[in-house]
């Protein structure tokens, strides 16, 4: 009999992540890939790819938790969770106390209050609008003819603090093109972009002293966590591998609902 593995599948709007633990609580391997537009397909990619990082075959797979935008679509999952509570779990596994967490997802944003031990308080989700979401930022960066990759070096170089002050990201964009025709360089319309992602955030609700921030988002572009400490005072923290997060919640609730013992928060997130 192959050692069990757990694996978590965070089947996002945008984006969908897999972990997969092993059975001694250690990831095995971490996949990575556009959503599209069939959540089947993608989460028989990512649990293909997972496995072959693996190294491993899918006998070996005591359970399967889906979680996000499209976990109703795993024909294969053994379980399905929000992604308010895999999240929770995923930050709280890192950090092991209360904190508030706030993930940045491609369409929407949630900010989770998260209790010392490690269940939620409370949550809360922005506006039907995808403004101040990973949508957001490839919108406005397109607007700009600016590769994705390039835009928080543009924003590095700002000399003045801008705020998109639209609530729509279709907005924003109107507002974006009318700064250009008046002279606005690009570095500071960069800047822009980022101080609305954390405004559009911070507006939501109230926010506690420490905050875990999950996705994308705040995975590709740290200025973003700089940014979120300035507004708010409080201490701010990503952890590694930000974007799968919910994945290792998903991860860890397998593994639980399995009867395997947690494992340490060091070893799940080396």
């Amino acid at each position: 009999m192959p050692a069990p593995l757990y694996l978590g599948l965070d089947l996002g709007s945008s984006w969908s992540k897999a972990v997969l633990l092993d059975q001694k609580g250690q990831v095995a391997a971490r996949a990575l890939r556009r959503t599209g537009i069939r959540f089947e397909e993608a989460a028989d990619a990512l649990l293909g790819e997972a496995l072959a990082r693996a190294g491993a075959e899918q006998s070996a797979l005591a359970r399967v938790t889906a979680t996000g935008y499209g976990r109703r679509n795993v024909p294969f999952a053994d379980s399905r969770r929000t992604e308010i509570s895999c999240h929770a779990k995923g930050a709280w596994h890192h950090v092991g106390r209360e904190c508030d967490v706030v993930d940045i997802g491609g369409q929407d944003n949630k900010i989770i209050h998260v209790r010392a031990d490690g269940s939620v308080a409370n949550f809360l989700m922005n506006r039907k609008c995808a403004a101040g979401t990973g949508a957001f930022v490839e919108e406005i960066a397109h607007r700009l003819e600016l590769p994705l990759e390039k835009i928080e070096e543009y924003a590095e170089a700002a000399t003045k603090e801008i705020t998109l002050s639209s609530f729509c990201t279709v907005f924003s964009a109107t507002e974006v093109i009318k700064l250009i025709r008046e002279g606005e360089g690009p570095e500071n319309l960069c800047r822009g972009i980022f101080n609305s992602v954390v405004a559009r955030v911070a507006e939501m609700g109230p926010l506690g002293s420490f905050i875990v921030m999950t996705g994308g988002v705040a995975a590709a572009f740290p200025v973003v966590a700089r940014l979120m400490a300035a507004r708010t005072g409080a201490r701010v923290e990503v952890p590694p591998f930000a974007q799968y997060v919910g994945a290792l919640g998903a991860a860890l609730a397998a593994a639980q609902e399995a009867g395997c013992p947690l494992p340490s928060r060091e070893a799940s997130l080396t």
